[in-house]
């Protein structure tokens, strides 16, 4: 195949040799060079050039050309506009950005101009992985968020929106910890200033402060932001970056965003990125979200993903969260009626969004008509249940006020399922208009009107098989056969229109009067449905605020009311937190693991943790697959819960607000980065040792493991007492450096524990128990036995350990090993004859009789005491 004629190409030549309909594209072209442009041609969305090549290898469509250009073909591949949103998701998904060039002009207009007039085009939107908010090109459980980031000299400020909600926060945080924050956020699409390597690059003129100020301010109608919050300077100046990108993929159409929010960098638990990796929070089918939401909404479970992501290090408002838990927890109608609501209610928040952006639909009037009748039933029916309710519902029950008018409206104009586009008829409901309702009977009259003209045209020719027929090229036609045709081409009154194979089509005046009488009352009913709905999207926007304050409640209550059920099902309890240092948890449990053993018929082995005073920090020994990395994620997703405001899986929790989560658990590398294994262990830990404060709590697991025994062990080492005395933090710190339990008698608030497992006839069986004290050993050979390692390697092996040991004892490991062939293997030694064990293979116990039984016994007593 020959190549595709690259666009700078065609650029560099002026265009010249193009045709007038390739020059409009190109011209388009130029006006967004970073995205793939679908260009508009009747009913398919067509893509020329490098375009063309990149969809069709992404969407696996085929690849044809039209015409030549410098000797070159002009690939080309197109979408069919009815079904184009589907292609656009997955060219989104694949990392592109997408423009749309419409038509904006009819082209019977265009023809009116010249017979070689182009109809006119405009692109109208450019779409990219952070701008959606069609319906079908969102994930309807998680946000999609867009994240502006300005790299300050001592700060950065960031500035994220989900366009299909409006919800939009500013934050400045530290210089440097940009990619923590950019991990709790999770955004689909980062922007930042050229040159910054963050993602989408705009222009640095993009980041200002005063005119995102000025912009922002306008936007909500006010003189200053001053009544939203004191906006740091940095994180301004990443809102103008994100307002820029925002209007330039509108391209002058409406964006809806709600007043700004001031992320307080202090009011969360700090995670960095590779704790959240580690604790798997919200992403992926085994993450601690997946594990917790039984939220029945999408907007409850967008909530408490965002929850969970960034719990909160604020006493007051975590009580807040847990008191509305208990309450749906201890009342099990509330909740379940609740929750049935609930399951009925449409996402308000994203169908406002997208009224708001001007590609709104009936159904998502109908979904704000539906999410306001269930906040008036939900709001009725907290009021009957309010006795006891905690003060944290009084906000909640005060958003459920939906706007009446409003509500009013929509109730009257809407029919109960409205079809997806307007244009098809039939969204407004019969008695709203009388005079849409006497247009719809003259519509519907037509039938009557066509079947009565039908017959009067049978009696008039005597042809029987004539029939009045309707297609979209011609209209409405008389059609008969063609050995019928006769009497309708000698008569007067018919005029001949078509000829086909196997029919010929007529026309008459009666016809065309009908014809032109039903096509206005259709017309004339369609654009009365259009005023109507214009009208319900106006008050619709009128009441913007109020339908997000509706939204937020909705979600809250789903949130809460999820959270109880949660608590009753899995037998949770309401944490204690204090602003102490304690971190007491009883019979603690892992909600991921637990659930996956719960599927497998197995029972999850609840343990103790206690991290203050004289053992504010554990030293866990114990084998492989013992369960230690296990009981460190447990503990820390029971800080991640309960400083969320959920219930914990434990019998008892008393936390003292953790500040810093940090964990260290489980190997990984960034080869891509060139770092190894090793040296990523290294950066995490430092990043622990030098952000950790003596709020903090502190996960680590085998540190040191990835380089020499020794250097691993000094490591491990020295970090162990920098946690102990020069921070002061809660930490479990979970080793196989056995050695390092003779730190106990130096440091005063360390702890030996270890995870318990025993010997049971040759075999290691693992306990998950947490005990006291050190482990004897690391039981790696065991290990290795379960996992299938050769018996001739696990033989080898010992020996080696064994003069390891007798080395450390005496002459050292290097002197120990000098004996050993170094090539050579110790031969498996064959197993020695056992007399018992052949007796015992030979017996057949179904064989034997009862005086049988007993001489065997003691003919097998006799073997064993001569040595078997």
């Amino acid at each position: 195949m020959a190549a595709a004629i690259p666009v700078s190409d065609i650029a560099d030549s002026g265009g010249r040799g193009a045709t007038p309909m390739m020059a409009q594209y190109l011209g388009l072209k130029a006006e967004v060079p970073g995205a793939l442009l679908m260009f508009r041609m009747g009913d398919f969305y067509e893509l020329f050039l490098e375009d063309a090549a990149i969809a069709a290898g992404a969407l696996d469509i085929a690849l044809t050309h039209r015409g030549e250009h410098l000797g070159q073909p002009l690939p080309m591949c197109g979408v069919p506009v009815h079904s184009h949103e589907a292609y656009v998701a997955r060219l989104v998904k694949a990392g592109h950005s997408v423009a749309i060039a419409e038509q904006t002009e009819d082209p019977a207009a265009a023809k009116k101009r010249g017979s070689k007039a182009i109809v006119n085009r405009a692109i109208v939107r450019v779409i990219t992985p952070g701008t959606l908010t069609e319906e079908r090109l969102l994930e309807g459980r998680r946000a999609n968020w867009l994240l502006s980031v300005f790299p300050g000299p001592g700060e950065a400020g960031l500035a994220w929106v989900d366009i299909s909600t409006g919800e939009l926060w500013l934050a400045a945080v530290p210089a440097g910890t940009e990619a923590d924050e950019i991990a709790r956020i999770g955004p689909a699409e980062v922007l930042g200033p050229e040159g910054g390597g963050l993602g989408t690059a705009l222009p640095r003129g993009a980041f200002d402060s005063a005119a995102a100020e000025r912009q922002l301010a306008a936007r909500l109608g006010v003189a200053t932001l001053e009544g939203f919050g004191a906006f740091p300077r940095a994180a301004l100046a990443a809102a103008g970056g994100l307002l820029r990108h925002v209007e330039a993929t509108a391209r002058g159409g409406t964006v809806l965003l709600k007043p700004p929010r001031l992320h307080g960098v202090g009011a969360v638990m700090a995670i960095d990125r590779a704790t959240r990796a580690s604790l798997e929070l919200t992403e992926g089918a085994s993450s601690l979200l997946a594990a917790v939401d039984l939220t029945v909404t999408a907007a409850g479970g967008r909530l408490l993903a965002g929850e969970l992501a960034a719990p909160l290090a604020d006493l007051e408002a975590i009580e807040a969260r847990l008191d509305l838990v208990q309450w749906f927890a201890g009342d099990a109608d509330l909740r379940s009626d609740v929750r049935r609501i609930l399951r009925g209610a449409p996402d308000v928040a994203r169908a406002l969004g997208r009224i708001g952006a001007g590609r709104g639909s009936p159904r998502d009037l109908a979904a704000l008509r539906d999410g306001l009748r269930a906040a008036r039933a939900l709001g009725a029916g907290l009021d009957s249940a309010f006795g006891g309710a905690p003060a944290a519902l009084d906000p909640i029950r005060l958003g459920l006020e939906p706007p009446r008018d409003l509500l009013a409206l929509l109730d009257a104009a809407l029919v109960e399922s409205p079809p997806p586009n307007a244009g098809d008829g039939g969204v407004i409901a019969e008695g709203h208009d009388a005079a849409l309702d006497e247009l719809r009977l003259l519509a519907a009259d037509s039938r009557a009107a066509i079947a009565a003209l039908e017959g009067q045209l049978r009696a008039e020719t005597g042809v029987q098989s004539l029939r009045i027929r309707h297609n979209n090229v011609i209209g409405y036609h008389v059609e008969v056969a063609p050995k019928a045709a006769d009497p309708l081409m000698a008569h007067a009154g018919f005029f001949h229109r078509q000829t086909l194979g196997n029919a010929m089509r007529f026309d008459t005046e009666a016809l065309r009067g009908l014809a032109s009488r039903i096509a206005q009352a259709q017309a004339h009913a369609l654009a009365a449905e259009a005023a109507h709905i214009e009208a319900m999207r106006e008050a619709a926007l009128a009441e913007a605020a109020a339908i997000g304050r509706v939204a937020d409640s909705l979600a809250a209550l789903d949130r809460s009311a999820g959270l109880g059920e949660l608590a009753v099902r899995e037998g949770l309890v309401r944490p204690v937190l204090t602003d102490g240092a304690e971190f007491r948890i009883v019979a603690g449990r892992h909600p991921v693991v637990e659930a996956a053993l719960r599927a497998k018929g197995e029972a999850f082995q609840p343990n103790d943790c206690a991290l203050e005073g004289d053992a504010r920090v554990w030293l866990v020994t114990g084998p492989n697959m013992g369960g230690k990395s296990t009981f460190l994620r447990q503990n820390a997703l029971i800080a991640v819960l309960a400083q969320a405001g959920c219930f914990v899986p434990a019998a008892e929790a008393t936390i003292g607000l953790v500040d810093r989560l940090y964990s260290r658990v489980g190997a990984s590398d960034s080869l891509a980065e060139g770092r190894s294994t090793f040296m990523v262990e290294m950066v995490e830990t430092a990043a622990i040792l030098n952000g950790a404060s003596a709020r903090s709590l502190l996960l680590l697991d085998e540190v040191g493991r990835g380089t020499a025994t020794w250097d691993g062990l000094a490591l491990a080492w020295a970090i162990l007492e920098a946690i102990h005395d020069r921070i002061g933090a809660r930490a479990l710190f979970a080793s196989h450096y056995h050695e390092l339990a003779a730190l106990k008698g130096r440091l005063h608030g360390l702890a030996l524990r270890t995870m318990k497992a025993r010997q049971w006839k040759g075999d290691l069986v693992f306990l998950h128990e947490v005990g006291e004290g050190a482990a004897p050993g690391s039981f790696g050979l065991d290990v290795a036995r379960l996992a299938g390692v050769p018996a001739d390697v696990l033989a080898r092996a010992g020996e080696i350990l064994a003069r390891l040991e007798k080395g450390e004892a005496g002459r050292g490991a290097k002197e120990a090993l000098a004996d050993l062939p170094l090539f050579a293997s110790a031969p498996v030694a064959a197993p020695v004859p056992d007399a018992l064990r052949a007796r015992l293979a030979e017996i057949l116990p179904d064989s034997l009789t009862p005086r049988a039984a007993l001489d065997l016994l003691y003919e097998l007593k006799q073997l064993a005491e001569d040595g078997g």
